[in-house]
């Protein structure tokens, strides 16, 4: 389906809504393809956790920075 821009903002919320179910909406500006409506691959959850007593942190991670190491992180 292709609509112009003004169509586009006049009914904005029922052209997202069918791309949302899947349609694909092209907007066009002077009578010529601008942008696309499409609908986004719905995401995953997270899952927390997974990497729990996987990953071991030395006991160097715990001393403090040198003086250049410090001069590194101040400089950024």
């Amino acid at each position: 389906m292709q609509v112009n821009v003004h169509e586009a903002k006049t009914q904005l919320s029922r052209l997202l809504e069918r791309a949302h179910n899947g349609e694909e909406i092209v907007i066009a500006k002077n009578g010529r393809p601008y942008a696309r409506l499409v609908p986004i691959e719905p995401t995953q959850p997270r899952q927390l956790g997974f990497l729990r007593g996987s990953f071991v942190v030395g006991e160097e991670f715990f001393e403090p920075l040198s003086e250049e190491e410090m001069a590194l992180w101040e400089a950024t």
